[in-house]
């Protein structure tokens, strides 16, 4: 699928020293995003930027900061499996 956008050309300049790098800015932005809303997985992420392995998906979402989308209710879950198995 392809998208246009259109943003002022004043403005583009400011954001990227190029069409292509505006491009690819956004697009990892939308990327990071879903990943962090749960709406894509990490492989999702990788696909859509071109990475060659997950490990650099992993490095590039680690660089954005972006956290993998997991609720309080998701972490206290895993913490009492974990309890019930030491047990």
């Amino acid at each position: 699928m392809q998208i246009v956008l259109e943003i002022p050309d004043s403005i583009a300049e400011q954001l990227a020293d190029s069409d292509e790098t505006l491009t690819r800015r956004f697009l990892e932005l939308l990327a990071v995003e879903a990943y962090q809303k749960g709406a894509i997985g990490s492989g999702a992420v990788g696909q859509m930027l071109g990475f060659a392995s997950r490990w650099e998906t992993y490095d590039f979402l680690a660089k954005e900061g972006a956290e993998p989308p997991f609720s309080k209710e998701d972490l206290e879950s895993d913490r009492t499996a974990i309890d019930n198995l030491l047990l």
